[in-house]
């Protein structure tokens, strides 16, 4: 009896380990697309009209009051961050900046613009938490880089 149920058992967990490399590659494919489409959002739709001074971005700011250093200043550390978000050992704490950046976009949609929009910075963190979460591990191989770094200074 310990003859079938032996093979019975390694043949279920072959394919089970197998489905779960599959999906284990899916996922990791699908947090990527997720990180590429918010690098695009974040330079493209999000930084690159401050950077150029779009007048919308203009009177946004002027209306906060930060006026356009506020304004290059947050185009700055979005481009940043998107590029960041697609270097892989950046990939963590850039998410973790940007989501930053998005409680802070959150507090003055709910300050200045009296909530408006104030929904779409919270959309933006689920996902970034989500990256900043799964990538967790290049933490550490970051720390080792800048302290690889700050002993040849």
């Amino acid at each position: 009896m310990s003859e079938t149920t032996a093979p019975a058992t390694s043949a279920t967990s072959a394919p089970s380990a197998a489905s779960e490399t599959a999906r284990g590659r899916l996922t990791r494919i699908a947090l990527r697309v997720v990180q590429v489409l918010l690098a695009l959002f974040y330079g493209i739709a999000s930084a690159l009209p401050k950077l150029i001074a779009h007048p919308s971005a203009v009177e946004s700011f002027d209306r906060i009051g930060w006026g356009s250093v506020g304004m290059y200043t947050i185009g700055a550390l979005e481009l940043a961050g998107a590029v960041a978000l697609l270097v892989p050992v950046l990939q963590s704490v850039a998410a973790i900046a940007l989501s930053a950046l998005m409680v802070g976009a959150f507090v003055v949609q709910l300050t200045v613009f009296d909530g408006q929009y104030a929904a779409t910075p919270l959309i933006l963190i689920v996902p970034l938490v989500l990256i900043a979460w799964s990538r967790r591990g290049h933490n550490a191989e970051l720390l080792r880089l800048l302290q690889r770094a700050g002993r040849r200074a």
